[in-house]
């Protein structure tokens, strides 16, 4: 019996998200793989995930070269142009410095070690790196939940396997032993072998 059609749906639970993802990932990547290797074709896939993690193929070559590979052959601006111009040492370097200061005020404004006042836009600042943070420990969590899964998935199997042995010996020793039982003031029978009386 095969499977039904899988409906073109968010899936609701994350586990099952990420457990789809990663199957569904390997697989893309895997099929890219092959159709590099069976018609000599040059691929490059890049995924990014739910939680901002990368994953990138890239068949021949590296993935820079084909990507200014690609931008020769649209006419857009090679890889190597920066889109923006670039920033003056001295702003970077003060608006870097901020930013730490944002972010070291932000644990002692949210736990009250202090009566730090942040303002709107330090907040927002903050908010967002929150989330980013937050998604790498929901990634990382769901990693490490998917590892712990496979992990006692083996360990089922192995269990499995020992139980079917250990049937199988029971069931072996069984049919040897003629097996009696015997009646006693006890709430359970007592079994015992018939060779001993």
């Amino acid at each position: 019996m095969g499977r039904g059609r899988v409906q073109m749906k968010r899936i609701e639970n994350p586990v099952h998200r990420q457990v789809t993802f990663c199957k569904r990932r390997a697989g893309l990547l895997k099929k890219a793989k092959e159709l590099s290797v069976l018609c000599d074709a040059e691929i490059g896939v890049v995924i990014f995930s739910a939680h901002g993690k990368l994953y990138e193929l890239a068949t021949k070559g590296t993935m820079q070269e084909l990507i200014e590979r690609y931008g020769k052959y649209t006419g857009g601006p090679p890889a190597d142009e920066p889109m923006v111009e670039p920033m003056d040492a001295k702003k970077e370097i003060e608006m870097l410095k901020q930013e730490i200061e944002i972010l070291q005020k932000g644990p002692r404004y949210m736990f009250g070690g202090g009566c730090e006042y942040m303002s709107l836009n330090e907040l927002l600042v903050l908010e967002k790196h929150l989330e980013i943070w937050i998604n790498h420990i929901r990634s990382t969590k769901m990693d490490i939940m998917f590892q712990e899964i496979q992990m006692l998935r083996n360990k089922e199997g192995i269990m499995t396997a020992a139980n079917k042995c250990l049937h199988e010996t029971i069931e072996e020793n069984i049919s040897y032993t003629d097996f009696t039982t015997m009646t006693t003031n006890m709430m359970h029978p007592l079994t015992i072998a018939n060779n001993i009386f």
